[in-house]
């Protein structure tokens, strides 16, 4: 079972439920080590200071605020802990939205809240409620020293949190949005929107698949049977478009006679 993330209460008003939160999504690859090539030892990273030149153990180790170029505000472990806010063992709902108006942009990390049994009737009185008028919960929790704001929503039938970046820290590019495009035909909006609808159709998460670790597996496995390395992918060549309404054409040609093709093949299946 995996390891309980947070432990605490989730709150509103004057009702309260212990919760404990499970890592809802991780990234999974192909976990590679740093090995010393000539005896094939594994490398270990050791905590190093320059100034007394030797290896520093953990607990000579404390954290800093660089206040100046090599020079830092010193902050130990301890006094750390008495800056945790209360939603460190609480995150009490502040307010609901409406689920729409949030912009994924902000979205973070994701947990599924599972109630403990004590609270598993306020916990269904907040789930039903969110889904029949389509609200999320706003909160604060602190997760890992740090607190963060949340957004409670239902999602199968059970309630999941997603940490959320604060507005300063979505970032600005000076150059996004200042399009000077404006004078796009009509006939290239039209045969744009036409190709798009060609490739129409429901969202299945299940059929996408990362290539660059199925190779990287397949470079271990034939690496293990004592074979030579996989040879280099052929890459398609990619260069600016100059005639727009041209390539739609040859695009949506191409996708039309790969769709025609697949009906056929599953006509034939059929027969």
């Amino acid at each position: 079972m995996p390891s309980t993330v947070w432990k605490g209460y989730i709150s509103f008003g004057l009702i309260s439920m212990p919760v404990r939160l499970f890592a809802a999504a991780r990234p999974a690859h192909t976990r590679l080590h740093e090995i010393h090539r000539e005896c094939g030892t594994r490398i270990h990273h050791s905590l190093y200071c320059p100034y007394d030149e030797r290896i520093v153990t953990r607990a000579e180790v404390a954290m800093g605020y660089e206040v100046d170029k090599d020079k830092y505000v010193l902050i130990e472990p301890a006094e750390l802990k008495k800056t945790q806010a209360t939603s460190s063992k609480a995150m009490e709902i502040t307010q609901f939205v409406k689920l729409a108006e949030i912009d994924p942009i902000y979205f973070d990390t994701s947990y599924f809240a599972v109630p403990e049994d004590a609270g598993k009737r306020a916990y269904a009185l907040l789930l039903r409620t969110m889904e029949e008028l389509e609200y999320a919960a706003i909160a604060k929790i602190t997760l890992h020293q740090r607190e963060r704001a949340a957004m409670i929503r239902s999602y199968r039938n059970g309630l999941t949190l997603h940490t959320f970046y604060y507005a300063n820290e979505i970032r600005s590019v000076k150059q996004y949005g200042k399009s000077t495009t404006k004078d796009l035909r009509k006939q290239e909006v039209a045969l744009g929107e036409q190709f798009a609808k060609t490739l129409v159709k429901p969202f299945r998460p299940e059929e996408f698949h990362d290539h660059h670790q199925e190779q990287l597996k397949q470079l271990i496995d034939q690496k293990l049977k004592g074979a030579s390395a996989l040879g280099p992918e052929k890459k398609r060549q990619l260069a600016p478009v100059i005639d727009l309404m041209s390539s739609l054409k040859k695009s949506l040609a191409s996708t039309s006679s790969a769709n025609h093709h697949g009906k056929t093949r599953r006509l034939r299946r059929t027969a």
